[in-house]
């Protein structure tokens, strides 16, 4: 029964995560402009979350929100900002671009974790974040002269609000993820209305839309939050940079967009420091179980 609950949680977090990398996609699929798609999409995460809040009834969902309101608030800021920098992100550099250094996202975890917490990293996030550094180096050398600097730079800004986001949730398990992320939905639209410059969506976007807030966007998020309950956070990471190999794979067959060398170079540093510092941990935690049973 345990090992069928296992392989339930690693298909669902996988299922979520594919869906991710679609999302990135649809995203540039789209004839609308980054806050544009934003303020839509925002108001399509809210109806669709709450909608599953519901089902167990208004009075349930109200005092759902009001038990943990003070940190569905700052969580839910965090991961608008997140999604807010992603979306335009996306629309201003190349889909590899952003994929690849928002996977950079551990990195500011354990330094955010450090700096509110004064959790002490282990060495082997030193010697990762080095690397990390140093792809992230490679990648953005290729774009100071260049259009995409300013994507590259909000995919940064992504992958800091995600992961500081990700720390503090992480020291308040017990919140509901539904309504942050409904949460995060008003947020993003509230954002956008400072910015935008057209309501106008064409027909194909419309669709792309609807398809992307009611499904895609919410619950890719949702698998992969159910994937955490069983699955230990080392294996989550190992997982979710399936997204950062997926994305670019689905821009090459759709919109033959091929990342630069840079990009791909300083991409597969970070690819490669990631996947061995997942195996490694995965590594450790099942040798102090084996002791432990000792």
């Amino acid at each position: 029964m345990k090992n069928n609950s296992y392989i339930f949680a690693l298909l669902i977090t996988m299922l979520g995560v594919v869906l991710m990398s679609v999302e990135t996609l649809l995203i540039k699929l789209t004839n609308i402009s980054g806050v544009t798609y934003s303020f839509y999409i925002g108001i399509l995460m809210f109806i669709s979350l709450n909608a599953v809040l519901l089902k167990d009834g208004f009075n349930n969902t109200l005092n759902l929100y009001k038990d943990n309101l003070k940190i569905i608030l700052i969580s839910g800021l965090l991961m608008g900002f997140a999604n807010m920098f992603f979306i335009n992100s996306v629309k201003h550099t190349t889909i590899a671009n952003a994929v690849i250094i928002i996977s950079s996202s551990p990195l500011f975890a354990t330094l955010f974790a450090y700096l509110f917490y004064k959790e002490k990293p282990q060495k082997n996030i030193f010697i990762a974040t080095i690397f990390i550094f140093v792809g992230l180096l490679i990648i953005f050398s290729q774009q100071l002269s260049g259009g995409n600097l300013f994507g590259d730079i909000l995919a940064l800004l992504c992958a800091m609000s995600f992961s500081l986001n990700f720390v503090v949730m992480s020291k308040h398990t017990g919140v509901n993820r539904f309504a942050v992320l409904a949460f995060a939905g008003v947020c993003i639209t509230v954002m956008s209305l400072f910015f935008i410059e057209s309501y106008e969506v064409d027909t194909t976007s419309l669709y792309i839309l609807l398809v992307a807030g009611l499904l895609v966007s919410p619950f890719s998020r949702i698998f992969v939050l159910i994937g955490t309950k069983t699955l230990p956070a080392s294996e989550i990471s190992l997982l979710t940079i399936l997204e950062t190999i997926l994305a670019p794979i689905w821009a090459f067959i759709f919109l033959n967009e091929i990342p630069v060398m840079n990009t791909i170079w300083g991409g597969l540093i970070i690819l490669a420091t990631l996947i061995i510092n997942s195996l490694y941990i995965i590594k450790i935690s099942k040798n102090k179980k084996i002791e432990e049973s000792k």
